[in-house]
């Protein structure tokens, strides 16, 4: 599991992907999962720091082909503001995980 900087600057990011090839897909899924909370198939909400996102992106464009692969990493905002509000879920229910910081 990768490191997590104890910070309150952390930003929740969108990360969905579209890879062609079953070994890079595992890989970049296995990544994703490191980082963040599985939400769909090729989704993830991951809570990280400007740092961890550059490790993040890093990484991943070690795992992707460039010409054929495709990683989405939008901004959400600041972990602490009330994101989940303005999120409309239609279908099966959702809602993201509570998390709590322990000392």
């Amino acid at each position: 599991m990768a490191r997590r900087e104890i910070s309150n600057n952390r930003n929740i990011y969108l990360c969905t992907y579209d890879v062609s090839e079953d070994k890079r897909r595992t890989k970049l899924f296995e990544l994703l999962k490191d980082h963040g909370e599985h939400v769909q198939f090729s989704v993830f909400l991951c809570s990280l720091t400007h740092t961890e996102v550059k490790r993040l992106s890093y990484t991943a464009t070690e795992i992707i082909h460039q010409e054929n692969d495709q990683l989405l990493i939008i901004d959400i905002g600041p972990e602490v503001n009330d994101w989940a509000s303005n999120l409309a879920c239609l279908g099966k229910s959702w809602s993201p995980n509570v998390r709590s910081q322990i000392i």
